[in-house]
């Protein structure tokens, strides 16, 4: 009874403050995202402060998955740091309990808020970051947030060739295509002509490209109303091509990759997503081993600011690991499931390693 009391006693206090300060962090992020709104609707009419506040609800959760290894790292270096202070740890010890012992409450705790994140909490925020692009598509004519390259590229073998599709923006999940270029070859790869226009919009077997200027070598460019392009590209193809891997839910990723190569495009990073999600719950223990690593040390003779400095340093260089290995995942240079799993499994071994030069020499 002695030994469930004091594990849920120790859980309930890292899961509190871990919450505490993921609140924390969420609420400041939604101030300055809603400032940053703010100042971007100032000469919008339609944009309200009501519509801008709901758009940026829809937007935080999303930006705030970002910190929960962080809302981890220094809640479980909080917590330990406390327990050491007012002494329960040191009165643990002295009941015969192992650092082990008393580290098992915030690595389940951990595995639980991992757990519960990619399975619930991810989706529901994937799904209201999809909501709030789409309110900022129809009041500011864009969305805030768009790729580095500023559009979508999109490739599909009709019936008459390759064709190329950039757009710089898209809508109603990638049905509808704003700023389009297409780039066409023919079946032997020699290039036919490029098509510019102003928007274009999927239809059953068709792009319908409206405002179309085409070019051809040796041809003087010509200006048609709407350009006729077979496609083989369904909507849901589209929409998997045209969303983000990390805007995608958890639960959809599986469904994205494939369709996805299945409109011949690089499924990649929706694999890396997928894998990084997998490995989220453990690369949550692993920041909690990295706090305790630096954080049970008894400090009644000082040394507190040096030595918890090592562990935040330590818990930012686990993640900027993770964001490196990810990007070379991303770029197909290594694999996903090494590139998702290898930060979590390293961190989790050096933190262990740590813990048992530590304690048990």
């Amino acid at each position: 009874m002695i030994g469930v009391t004091i594990t849920r006693y120790f859980a309930m206090r890292f899961m509190k403050t871990i919450l505490a300060i993921f609140f924390t962090i969420f609420c400041l992020m939604f101030v300055v995202i809603f400032v940053e709104m703010l100042r971007r609707s100032s000469d919008n009419p339609a944009a309200g402060a009501g519509a801008v506040a709901l758009m940026t609800a829809m937007k935080v959760p999303a930006a705030a998955e970002m910190i929960l290894p962080f809302a981890v790292l220094f809640g479980s270096m909080a917590t330990f740091v406390d327990l050491t202070r007012k002494l329960e740890l040191i009165v643990a010890r002295a009941a015969g309990m192992s650092v082990w012992q008393f580290i098992a409450p915030p690595a389940l705790t951990a595995l639980v808020i991992g757990i519960v994140s990619v399975t619930i909490y991810n989706p529901l925020s994937a799904e209201m970051k999809q909501r709030s692009e789409q309110m900022e598509l129809e009041i500011f004519g864009r969305p805030g947030s768009i790729r580095i390259d500023h559009g979508v590229w999109l490739r599909q073998h009709g019936v008459d060739g390759l064709a190329v599709i950039h757009a710089l923006e898209t809508a109603n999940a990638g049905v509808d295509l704003t700023g389009v270029s297409v780039n066409i070859y023919s079946a032997d790869g020699g290039f036919v002509e490029r098509v510019e226009a102003s928007k274009a919009h999927l239809e059953p077997g068709v792009w319908v490209l409206k405002d179309a200027t085409v070019s051809a070598p040796g041809e003087p460019a010509r200006q048609v109303s709407a350009y006729m392009l077979a496609t083989d590209i369904t909507p849901e193809q589209a929409a998997a091509a045209t969303s983000p891997p990390e805007g995608t839910p958890f639960w959809d990723l599986p469904e994205m990759t494939a369709r996805t190569a299945e409109a011949g495009l690089d499924a990649t990073g929706y694999r890396l997503q997928f894998q990084s999600l997998l490995a989220r719950p453990l690369l949550l223990v692993a920041m909690v081993l990295v706090a305790a690593s630096f954080s049970l040390r008894f400090f009644r003779f000082g040394g507190v600011a040096k030595t918890l400095s090592g562990g935040v340093v330590a818990g930012f260089v686990l993640y900027i690991v993770t964001k490196v290995l990810s990007d070379l995942g991303g770029a197909g240079l290594i694999s996903p499931l090494v590139a998702a799993w290898s930060p979590a499994l390293v961190g989790s071994m050096l933190g262990t390693l740590t813990l048992l030069y530590s304690e048990d020499g």
